[in-house]
């Protein structure tokens, strides 16, 4: 039987903002840090220390984690590319790193300027780095159910990939379906090969909303025995190195839609559709979610309407 609580991470303060061309000034993503951390999750991803010309939005990130409030309940995660990352991450306190390789050779040329095995090689002396300095670090799979230059992943490239991982010592590794390519039959058979090969690890799923398949995925992943997810408040995100990767799928969907399956997910819907929509509201280009436009299904009507019948 699968289980019948999750954990989700909100990854909107780096998923999400990387994905806006226009600047947030640094108080309001501290503002926004500031009200997730007040809805109940248990891990936020707060930022990504990447050089200031590769994702410009981000090249505060040490400022934000100097002025955000911090809470003993919620740890913070942040996605490094490098040892320089690293030591910005371990210098602003961060709980946890997350280091990602993508699926196919295309990708990581256009993500990491590189090949997806010598992308790896360069994990080797930053993992040595987090093992010194006692830091978490976790490991992700992007475009791991398909890529936009190179199609279907072949689930035997994921597993390579998990090998790469577990040379490390990393068995906590993340699934990114970066631009919404996957379908929940492929989900299920992936999901299914990966924990069947690796039963030591534990698996996550972070699917974006490009073709509507996100919640299908989600539900498909969890049936499988996936228990954590990634996703972001109003729906905010996109990976700027995949084209038509538009936005993550948002929490308040996410949880709305577990919830009302007898799924726990131990956030406040109504505090993350709160901070969905002060998005909105500043970000209204950007944000976007099903809640957003329909409420929940708790939200009755206020009074019965009746229809008006019409003498021919």
């Amino acid at each position: 039987m699968a289980n019948k609580e999750v954990t989700i991470t909100e990854v909107c303060p780096r998923d999400g903002f990387q994905s806006v061309s226009e600047w947030i000034p640094t108080e309001e993503k501290v503002r926004i840090i500031n009200q997730l951390i007040d809805c109940g999750y248990k891990q936020i991803e707060v930022t990504s220390f990447v050089h200031p010309k590769a994702i410009p939005q981000l090249k505060d990130a040490d400022e934000v984690l100097k002025r955000m409030k911090r809470s003993e309940h919620v740890k913070l995660r942040a996605l490094v590319p490098n040892v320089r990352g690293l030591e910005r991450a371990i210098a602003a306190g961060v709980d946890k790193v997350k280091l990602m390789l993508s699926a196919s050779d295309s990708h990581s040329i256009s993500n990491a300027n590189c090949k997806t095995e010598e992308a790896f090689q360069k994990f080797v002396p930053l993992v040595d780095l987090a093992e010194k300095s006692s830091i978490k670090i976790s490991g992700s799979i992007s475009v791991a159910f398909g890529c936009p230059y190179e199609g279907e992943i072949p689930v035997e490239r994921l597993v390579m990939i998990c090998e790469r991982y577990r040379s490390l010592g990393i068995k906590e590794v993340s699934l990114a379906d970066t631009t919404g390519m996957a379908n929940p039959v492929r989900i299920k058979n992936n999901v299914r090969e990966l924990m069947r090969s690796f039963p030591d690890f534990t698996f996550s799923l972070h699917l974006h909303n490009t073709r509507g398949m996100a919640f299908a995925n989600a539900v498909a992943g969890w049936e499988e025995g996936i228990v954590h997810f990634d996703s972001s408040a109003g729906g905010l995100g996109g990976c700027p190195y995949a084209p038509g990767a538009s936005g993550n799928i948002a929490s308040e969907d996410l949880i709305h839609g577990f919830e009302e399956m007898g799924i726990h997910t131990g956030v406040s819907l109504d505090k993350v559709l709160e901070a969905a929509k002060d998005l909105q509201q500043s970000l209204p280009q950007y944000a976007d979610s099903f809640l957003l436009k329909a409420g929940k299904c708790s939200d009755l009507s206020v009074s019965l309407k009746t229809q008006q019948k019409v003498k021919l």
